[in-house]
């Protein structure tokens, strides 16, 4: 691994953080809701799945609070995991990106038969539908220790009739884009391009657009949906934990 990709690589997922951001108002709060969560509720040494984890942002800052612990961090995006390892080596054998399709039950294999005391997810499983989405949290259910904790933080949109709810919703998330991009932050497509454009991540584009080309669209599945899912799954405890509009930390205990 060369100086100059892993400089590259650390700049371009701080601009991702940084795009991120400007999509998902008080983000880090979020972030901030599952590290707390970690401290009280798993050990000290504790395994956590990063699930559909994008290039890491959530095992970086486990790993970066919890000196003792380690993550595996799966994804499905040959792009966006590359980019994580090339960023994040810095982890060594305390991180571990593996890629892996949420469609395919067998993803869990790539726990090797290690059990997680924690799965964390963020800004990512909105795009499941619904059959899949109750199928990975019984996944989860399954490889989850005893006691092991879920938590899923996401924009969870209001389809129920609720007219207030989604516009003051939709009117922070324009704000929170128009002052964050104001601010130097890109747009998706912009960070997008310039990670295509890098001849270390260039080849790994048309993978890319194979694996996603018939994937339907997001489905929009409500809070109650996600929470009545985790029951079904036989989590014991399942809510949500935190709350920004429609933006929530979902909260649930093996």
């Amino acid at each position: 691994m060369s100086d100059d990709l892993t400089r590259w690589a650390r700049a371009h997922l701080m601009a991702w953080d940084q795009q991120q951001a400007a999509y998902i108002n008080r983000r880090e709060d979020r972030f901030a809701v599952l590290l707390d969560v970690l401290a009280e509720a798993v050990p000290a040494d504790a395994l956590v799945v990063d699930l559909a984890c994008g290039p890491g942002s959530i095992s970086a800052r486990v790993l970066d609070r919890f000196p003792e612990m380690t993550c595996v961090a799966v994804d499905f995006d040959p792009m966006l995991i590359e980019l994580g390892r090339q960023a994040l080596a810095g982890h060594g054998d305390r991180l571990h990106f593996e890629d892996a399709d949420l469609w395919d039950p067998a993803w869990t294999k790539v726990l090797d038969g290690r059990r997680p005391h924690a799965v964390l997810s963020s800004t990512a499983l909105h795009w499941l539908p619904a059959d899949v989405l109750a199928r990975v949290y019984r996944d989860a259910a399954n490889i989850l220790e005893p006691g092991g904790v879920l938590l899923n933080a996401d924009h969870l949109r209001q389809p129920d009739g609720r007219p207030l709810f989604e516009e003051l919703s939709q009117k922070d998330d324009a704000a929170t884009q128009a002052r964050d991009q104001a601010a130097g932050a890109l747009r998706w497509d912009s960070w997008f391009a310039e990670l295509v454009a890098h001849p270390h991540f260039a080849p790994l584009a048309a993978e890319r657009e194979r694996r996603f080309a018939h994937r339907p669209p997001n489905p929009d599945l409500s809070l109650a949906f996600h929470v009545s899912a985790l029951r079904a799954a036989q989590f014991r405890e399942a809510g949500p934990i935190w709350q920004h509009l429609d933006d929530y930390v979902v909260l649930a205990q093996r």
